[in-house]
């Protein structure tokens, strides 16, 4: 019998872990968990690096840091050198993963600094930097889908670099995302680049939507309203797929993908649930679909594992469900041009307040060393 996990890989899921540390790299965990759970990509973020090198049941970064205080590394340039170091790493794990898939998976993100977030011209050098740093084709750059972002994002593929986009909350902006996709990979062609090595995911974040919009739900009171809790996130992330699938049909993405470009492929983001109330593999089993990719949490990772119930295809059928959704939610008075935007900005604020955490960290661990 297969596993679920398994399963959802047999449907066209691609399964990536929301998170990355040292300590997975050293003992080997991170191997592990492609042989056993079918994990076949990392993403990271200034959050998961901040739990990683701010665990003091952690030793594995003290050897690094007292090496970096020896040689008068600055803090900024620590964390550098240390994230690039686990990126790289944990890339060189992936590689036959990479070489597998003819690059479609075996990717390994890190993200520009989010103090970065409203700089294009910034965020493009940081993202050169940190693609040259870690030195390896199955990396990926992560930028924020921001309005500075979109502009970066074409700026980045133009010089032949893979990209993450990540906090892409709305159907608005994860529009917006795919046409800068395309212009960047036009920009590759153009420049000389071999566009058929060029690979981009779009996350579209998934549980945080619930959180925000079952909040509103609950101020409304109605049972309406009640019944409508724990639904937007998925109708969001079924129409943006809907979206993926009308965009990348259209001529100029055509006439691209038949000169070698890669779709940019969906990813589904924040998928750790976060009400008791639902079913903790809610966001995996309802996100079904060909040509995705999960990032998961190792918690929600375990959980699919043990017991998810994987159906095939749970999104190409359910996009006139979705619609009903967003309906129902706009006459209960739930604003999701407003909804978005706030995710966005409190997405932008939660990686600062983590890169600033992040930065006190290694600070204190350089001031230990020294």
């Amino acid at each position: 019998m297969s596993t679920p996990t398994e399963d959802l890989s047999a449907a066209g899921v691609s399964i990536w872990l929301d998170d990355l540390s040292r300590s997975r790299i050293d003992t080997g965990n991170l191997a592990q968990l492609i042989e056993t759970r079918d994990v076949v990509g990392v993403t990271t973020n200034p959050s998961i690096f901040q739990a990683a090198i701010g665990n003091k049941e952690d030793d594995s970064y003290d050897a690094p840091l007292q090496a970096l205080a020896g040689k008068g590394a600055d803090v900024d340039t620590a964390i550098f050198e240390i994230t690039t170091t686990d990126v790289r790493d944990a890339a060189d794990i992936f590689r036959p993963v990479f070489d597998r898939t003819d690059g479609v998976d075996g990717r390994v993100s890190i993200e520009v600094s989010p103090d970065l977030a409203h700089d294009t011209d910034a965020t493009v050098a940081q993202a050169k930097e940190l693609w040259a740093k870690v030195d390896r084709p199955n990396a990926l750059i992560k930028i924020p889908a921001t309005l500075a972002g979109l502009p970066a994002i074409s700026a980045v593929l133009a010089e032949g670099i893979s990209v993450n986009v990540t906090l892409i909350f709305s159907l608005e902006r994860y529009a917006a995302v795919m046409d800068a996709y395309l212009d960047g990979v036009r920009r590759a062609k153009q420049n000389g680049h071999d566009i058929s090595t060029l690979h981009s995911v779009a996350s579209f974040f998934v549980s945080r939507v619930d959180t925000e919009v079952d909040k509103r739900l609950e101020a409304v009171g109605t049972d309406a309203a009640a019944a409508l809790k724990g639904k937007a996130g998925i109708a969001n992330a079924r129409l943006a797929y809907e979206l993926f699938e009308k965009r990348f049909a259209e001529s100029d993405a055509a006439e691209l993908i038949a000169a070698g470009a890669n779709v940019q492929r969906p990813l589904w983001a924040s998928t750790g649930v976060k009400d008791p109330a639902l079913p903790d593999t809610l966001y995996v089993t309802e996100l079904v679909a060909p040509g995705t990719v999960n990032t998961m949490p190792e918690k929600t990772l375990e959980a699919t594992f043990d017991h998810a119930k994987v159906t095939g295809d749970t999104v190409t059928g359910a996009y006139e469900d979705a619609h009903r959704v967003f309906d129902q939610l706009a006459e209960a008075g739930v604003d999701l041009v407003d909804v978005t935007q706030v995710l966005e900005d409190e997405g932008v604020e939660k990686f600062i307040v983590s890169w600033h955490d992040l930065q006190s960290t290694v600070r204190a661990a350089l001031d230990s060393a020294r």
